[in-house]
């Protein structure tokens, strides 16, 4: 993949982003507000770290029934994505705070969430932000063998069953973090000098990487089962449900955004040029969801909010909701797509009905 090759349209005009982003820098202007998260997300922060840590604590002091010890497992599953969402999500696009060792601090939440900071900075800031649902560019869309999320895709037999088996395979997300994920994305992204800001040091990178998977081991799995009063073969069970629930809260989430029926998946002509601009490509490629349910907007990080996130990733989601009005009347103004499902059931079922029609046998011209 050579990603220098992928050049967005400067023919159009760019009037679009311009007028956006001044209406936008306006309103922060006049509301006196920073971009950055506020008491809101700070009180937010102290909720998603307890749901996610303060059971483990109860479990180490407290004995208990085994159905409550799973019930806590899945409590932490939620907490950690929730941990995803709201904080490390923010904190490593430099939105949490006005303070960057704030942000680096937060950010590195990702290590207590299995993940690396560097690969998913260049996963996901990088490679997804910039070639956004582009095919062999976008890495979110390649899921190896097992998942056709584009047309641009190898089709196989057994696709025609991802839209039954697919969301079985999406809470193993995270635990695909801990066993394989970080050590195959951290050879493949320095050897191609891949960064987020200045390119790490191999060794210190891959030291970090070691270490940190090693330190989250003895947390999660050598600590519970050395000095809890629980069978080891039920820590590991708690380990996995704990996972498998944050991984299918987090991929679901993600996909809702971008792998649904009304998403585009564009491809550079064989030049390498893209027919729209960045940020009208943005529009085109991206959905929101479930907008108006307090709830979701809390929960998910603004990640429900995708089309605002994606032209502004600067900004604290805490404001998307707010700027998502500035947002869809200039798109609507220019006569360009402002994607949106209403409800979250509407964008899962319109997620796997694009699952099926990627899993149907492509119909080949002669």
């Amino acid at each position: 993949m050579n990603h220098s090759s992928i050049k967005f349209s400067r023919a159009e005009s760019a009037d679009f982003f311009r007028t956006l982003n001044k209406r936008v820098n306006t309103y922060f202007k006049e509301n006196n507000l920073s971009r950055n998260g506020n008491w809101k997300l700070h009180l937010k922060t102290f909720v998603m770290f307890t749901l996610y840590v303060a059971p483990y604590f109860l479990l180490f002091f407290v004995t208990m029934p085994w159905w409550l010890q799973l019930l806590l497992a899945i409590i932490m599953g939620i907490g950690m994505a929730g941990v995803g969402m709201n904080v490390m999500h923010d904190a490593n696009h430099g939105s949490y705070s006005s303070k960057k060792w704030v942000n680096k601090v937060m950010g590195g939440s990702m290590y207590i969430l299995a993940g690396n900071v560097y690969n998913w900075q260049v996963q996901h800031n990088v490679l997804h932000h910039t070639y956004t649902n582009i095919h062999g560019h976008d890495e979110d869309l390649d899921a190896g063998r097992i998942m056709r999320f584009t047309e641009h895709a190898p089709w196989r037999r057994f696709h025609k069953f991802q839209h039954i088996y697919g969301v079985f395979l999406y809470g193993l997300l995270t635990i695909n973090w801990v066993l394989t994920a970080d050590f195959k994305q951290t050879h493949r992204y320095l050897k191609r000098k891949l960064s987020y800001g200045n390119l790490p040091n191999p060794f210190a990178q891959w030291s970090t990487l070691i270490m940190t998977k090693i330190l989250y081991a003895v947390i999660w799995i050598v600590i519970p089962i050395l000095f809890f009063n629980i069978a080891w073969w039920k820590i590991l069970i708690g380990f996995f449900v704990m996972h498998y629930v944050a991984g299918l809260i987090l991929s679901v989430v993600f996909q809702l955004a971008h792998v649904v029926e009304d998403t585009h998946m564009p491809l550079p002509d064989e030049t390498g040029n893209m027919k729209n601009t960045w940020a009208i490509h943005q529009l085109f490629t991206t959905v929101n969801f479930s907008t108006k349910n307090r709830i979701v907007n809390w929960f998910t990080g603004g990640l429900n909010h995708q089309v605002e996130h994606h032209i502004f990733p600067n900004i604290s989601h805490i404001h998307y909701q707010k700027i998502s009005k500035i947002v869809k009347n200039t798109a609507k103004e220019f006569n360009l797509p402002y994607n949106e499902y209403k409800t979250t059931r509407k964008a899962i079922i319109a997620h796997f009905k694009y699952l099926k029609q990627m899993g149907a046998k492509p119909a080949f011209s002669a």
